[in-house]
């Protein structure tokens, strides 16, 4: 589903599902970066520096970062840090679903629209980007779930490129510059699966010159 309009919805009532408590596998080791606007391992089991749009998602299990949701279609949360006067910069992070299909990242995110990257995973298989409800590309990926995928996006001026696992899938344009700065977010989704598990560590922001 779009990552683009951050629209908040109300939190149902979960399910019990065995596979929600499923751990991932441990996740890659963080890299310290030099001159960053932001960085989060999660190690500390505190979540200063984040603002959640709705309780009760997000939390900290085992020094990862782990949003579940109600298993009920088209729930989604969002979890932001940083400034709205955050103009060029990449955002690295490590993902790992473990139950659904969304995850992601948004970027240069204004009030309630940002840049959204959505790597979707079993029954899509690919990484799209929207900007608000507009799809702005998609690229084929393989990523499944229980395994740990790294999403690198960079938003320098008018142009935005996603990386997944090192690789260039997405080097795309917004000639309206709708989203000239901005804070980012990290998405939890269920879309049309009707559930979602999801792990993220190694949370990094650094500028782009």
């Amino acid at each position: 589903m779009a990552a683009g309009a951050l629209v908040p919805a109300l939190l149902l009532g979960a399910g019990n599902d065995p596979a929600r408590d499923v751990l991932p596998p441990p996740a890659p080791r963080s890299v310290a970066s030099v001159g960053a606007l932001f960085v989060d391992d999660f190690k500390d089991g505190k979540l200063d520096g984040w603002t959640p749009d709705r309780p009760g998602v997000w939390t900290i299990r085992h020094g990862l970062l782990r949003a579940e949701l109600p298993d009920e279609k088209q729930q989604r949360a969002f979890l932001y840090a940083g400034s709205e006067q955050w103009k060029d910069y990449a955002v690295d992070l490590d993902v790992c679903a473990t139950r659904g299909v969304d995850k992601g990242v948004v970027v240069r995110v204004t009030g309630q629209q940002g840049i959204g990257v959505d790597l979707r995973g079993p029954g899509y298989q690919d990484v799209v980007m929207y900007r608000r409800e507009w799809p702005m590309g998609r690229a084929r990926t393989v990523n499944g779930n229980g395994v740990w995928h790294h999403l690198r996006v960079e938003a320098k001026g008018t142009r935005f490129r996603v990386f997944v696992n090192g690789d260039l899938m997405l080097d795309r344009s917004d000639t309206r510059n709708t989203n000239p700065s901005g804070k980012i977010a990290i998405p939890a989704y269920t879309g049309g699966v009707g559930e979602c598990t999801v792990y993220y560590d190694n949370v990094v922001v650094t500028p782009l010159r």
